[in-house]
């Protein structure tokens, strides 16, 4: 069989890739070593929450114009192989490479002479030429090799991939205006770079550069709840009609991208003998804030005299909720769990999300109880934390969530939902990120 390219990986990053790609007109191979994933796949049934995915599937599946397969068959003829697949850390922080080695592996062995391998992967600087390059020299077959990273966002990534641009780096003018036609079947802009690491870099500049601007709103909350004075009001009024400002709100910082990419920028940085200071900082406030929001919870629970074995909610688990998504990979509540339940073991914990899945939260987090709805979450707990910014939390006001948890009972929001809303009105039991004065109260 012949096809246009093949994807090597399906998840987040290869399917919505792979599936656009196949609605567009290409005959697309999928491959992917989890067979369960293979099947739904072929069954046009996707693996996780996008929307519109799964009518594209339908459309892409039924015409035949996207299979799936657990490995590249000898008689498969591919022009163009685009690896997907993914790239975590490993226990001691630096980037896993043996999935790109293992994808790069399996082309060399069915590599036609002259074919184009694209890195969509998110890697170190320098992996594709020092990694993914020999591997495929070693076949003895010709070939050319661009990077064109991805930068989609999750519950969007449909529409952005026709969108957004698409960065294309190569070496050679050939390869980047061979890859660049491929994408130009996809997007109006195609943005070609002078180098591999060009475009390696781009996305990890990218993603650590939100990061430090998230870690600074979180600095600005830290200061401002040690003098008792509302971050919502001095980030969100102070940049209103000023253009040279415009810090974000404080809040958890997770996900599997915004977790990672920052420690594969600095170790990058750490082989060529430098220390990114800004970046390895910004990582640091945004992996403890976890630990000093539940510091915060913990101490008001004891001046509240809330007791040990107390139960409390936990509402939003995936680790956004805008775009929604049910991706658990970097899901910042996990954390407030673990820390929660590292400093009260006895408490009792309720969860709930909208959008996950009760069998994937029920795998997650075995030791909380899985809520179906946001009332059953709340009913009669002593603390209700909301741990993503979904916006059907909004829905729920303060005085609502109050009705339904113990009289002395209280609310820590992660996502300043209710901002606007003036806090000798919620009666000293709403607390946020960068607003805990009422602690003193």
């Amino acid at each position: 069989m012949t096809y246009d390219a093949c994807v090597l990986g399906l998840g987040y990053v290869g399917l919505t890739l792979a599936t656009t790609m196949s609605d567009v007109g290409m005959k697309v191979l999928g491959v992917e070593k989890r067979g369960d994933i293979v099947d739904l796949t072929n069954k046009a049934v996707p693996h996780f929450r996008e929307d519109g995915l799964e009518e594209m599937l339908q459309r892409t599946v039924g015409s035949g114009q996207f299979v799936a397969q657990q490995q590249i068959l000898p008689h498969d003829r591919c022009d163009c192989y685009i690896i997907t697949v993914g790239t975590p850390l490993d226990k001691h922080g630096a980037v896993r490479l043996d999935m790109i080695r293992a994808a790069t592996e399996q082309i060399t062995d069915h590599l036609q002479d002259g074919a184009l391998v694209i890195i969509r992967s998110t890697v170190k600087i320098g992996t594709t030429r020092e990694v993914v390059v020999p591997l495929l020299e070693a076949s003895g077959k010709k070939f050319e090799i661009a990077v064109c990273p991805e930068r989609t966002l999750e519950g969007k990534a449909l529409v952005e991939l026709r969108r957004l641009p698409q960065i294309v780096g190569a070496d050679c003018q050939q390869t980047r205006d061979r890859a660049s036609v491929l994408f130009d079947r996809l997007t109006k802009t195609v943005i070609k770079v002078s180098s591999l690491e060009t475009a390696e870099t781009i996305k990890l500049a990218d993603n650590t550069f939100r990061d430090v601007q998230f870690a600074f709103a979180n600095e600005i909350a830290r200061v401002c709840e040690a003098f008792d004075i509302n971050a919502c009001e001095v980030i969100s009024l102070g940049k209103l009609g000023y253009p040279r400002t415009d810090i974000p709100l404080p809040g958890l910082v997770g996900g599997p991208c915004l977790e990672k990419d920052p420690h594969i920028l600095i170790d990058s940085g750490r082989e060529k003998g430098l220390d990114l200071e800004i970046s390895r900082a910004s990582r640091l406030v945004n992996e403890r804030q976890p630990q000093e929001t539940v510091d915060f919870i913990i101490r008001e629970m004891e001046r509240r005299k809330i007791p040990d074995d107390a139960e409390i909610a936990i509402i939003g688990l995936a680790f956004k909720g805008v775009p929604q998504t049910d991706d658990l990979r970097g899901s910042m509540a996990k954390k407030v769990i673990e820390n929660v339940m590292r400093w009260r073991p006895r408490l009792r914990l309720r969860i709930f999300d909208p959008v996950v899945q009760r069998h994937d939260l029920e795998r997650d987090f075995p030791e909380c109880q899985v809520c179906d709805t946001y009332e059953q979450a709340i009913e009669c707990v002593s603390v209700v934390v909301i741990s993503n910014n979904n916006p059907i939390f909004e829905k729920y006001d303060p005085k609502f969530i109050k009705l339904k948890i113990i009289k002395n009972g209280f609310i820590y929001d992660y996502w300043n939902f209710f901002e606007n809303v003036y806090y000798d009105k919620l009666e000293k039991f709403y607390f946020s990120v960068g607003n805990t004065r009422n602690e003193k109260q």
